[in-house]
């Protein structure tokens, strides 16, 4: 049986070359903590943690290396922004295409007296900017939004939203899980005030290992989610005030800044345009064969303009938690199935509380996975 791996909108794999060998080597020749040793190995892993947060700098166009903080993912990145920044009688604006990741810290704070109106998006994803400006407020505080549905691959346009956002003194915050390394993101030209990112989706890196970037102005509104030793001013018990001390306390995942690092340079000698330009083109082979089959409804967009390579289906008529099931038991095909920790999208889209069977496709993907994938589905489908 073949092993078709189509969920990468969850974990991309594999990795980027490389990956694994940097971590070993880190752990197994490097070991040393940093900001806590005056030795050459804890310098030399210093050097490799500056030398990513650059190089994530160059990818979503930002100046200041020292603004780039390390999570351990983007659901802790969306928490020590969300709430380091809103404070009762504050009022934010999310879409209702949003992850829980946003929507649970949110909703904390809403029982906590924080404000908050969901703009409602199209049956397609798609967002109308206009729909925001309607929503801001004198309270208004930040606008919360994703780039990309993780359901359905909608993009929205974040460009559009950050001038409005700028022209009205509004935060704007971005969630780049579905997005960051395959779609053009520019902090400074599309007035980001909070970037937040995983490394173990686009970026190619390994799971564990996440972070944020944030203007300096930002920096200065927002509170610590949590504090600790951080290495610098040890004379002191009070929380540095300066970058990226104030956010990064404790000793952060150095094995995963390591994997993250080869990553990133992976993804600067393939080109993000040019990875982005494959997986396109087999998410527009794997639709052209999904609207040949009957009884199947595609969430979202029906073609490849304005989407990521994540594509849900909604076999009507079927168990759609059956099909994904089967995919994997009798064809090798990993699949997501069910709500994608996202209701607000689902209701949406129409694919609640049903779901939704996702596949996710990949640079590393071939053609005759994607048509492996769809006979499979047809046979399936044919046969409960």
């Amino acid at each position: 049986m073949e092993r078709v791996y189509l969920d990468n909108g969850a974990t991309s794999y594999p990795k980027a070359p490389g990956v694994a060998h940097a971590m070993i080597n880190y752990i197994e020749n490097i070991g040393s903590n940093i900001n806590r040793g005056g030795y050459k190995s804890a310098y030399s892993a210093a050097e490799v943690v500056l030398e990513a947060r650059e190089r994530l700098c160059s990818l979503f166009n930002y100046s200041n290396s020292k603004n780039v903080i390390f999570t351990q993912n983007i659901t802790q990145s969306l928490n020590f922004i969300i709430k380091g920044l809103l404070r009762p009688g504050d009022h934010c604006i999310v879409t209702s295409m949003e992850h829980n990741a946003v929507m649970r810290p949110v909703m904390q704070l809403h029982k906590k007296g924080v404000e908050y109106t969901k703009v409602k998006c199209d049956i397609q994803g798609k967002l109308n900017s206009n729909d925001i400006l309607e929503c801001i407020k004198d309270n208004t505080k930040a606008v919360i939004m994703t780039h990309a549905s993780n359901v359905c691959g909608t993009i929205i346009s974040i460009s559009e939203v950050g001038e409005l956002c700028r022209q009205n003194n509004v935060k704007f915050i971005v969630d780049s899980a579905q997005t960051a390394g395959a779609v053009e993101i520019d902090v400074e030209k599309m007035n980001i005030d909070a970037l937040a990112f995983t490394g173990h989706k686009g970026l190619l890196g390994p799971q564990g290992i996440g972070g944020f970037i944030i203007t300096d102005e930002m920096a200065d509104l927002m509170d610590p989610l949590i504090s600790g030793g951080t290495g610098s001013m040890s004379d002191s018990e009070e929380i540095p005030p300066f970058m990226p001390d104030k956010f990064e306390c404790g000793t952060i995942n150095i094995p995963g800044i390591f994997g993250l690092n080869e990553a990133l340079k992976y993804l600067e000698k393939e080109g993000t345009e040019n990875i982005r330009n494959t997986e396109m083109g087999l998410t527009g082979l794997f639709i052209k064969g999904i609207k040949a089959l009957e009884g199947v409804r595609l969430a979202g967009l029906d073609g490849i303009e304005g989407r990521t390579a994540v594509v849900s289906i909604d076999c009507q008529g079927k168990d759609n938690a059956e099909v994904s099931y089967l995919l994997d038991k009798d064809f090798g095909i990993m699949t997501r199935c069910g709500l994608h920790c996202a209701p607000s999208a689902h209701k949406t889209l129409d694919t609640f509380p049903q779901g939704t069977v996702r596949f996710s496709f990949s640079h590393f993907n071939r053609e005759k996975e994607i048509i492996y994938a769809l006979d499979a589905l047809n046979k399936i489908l044919k046969s409960i």
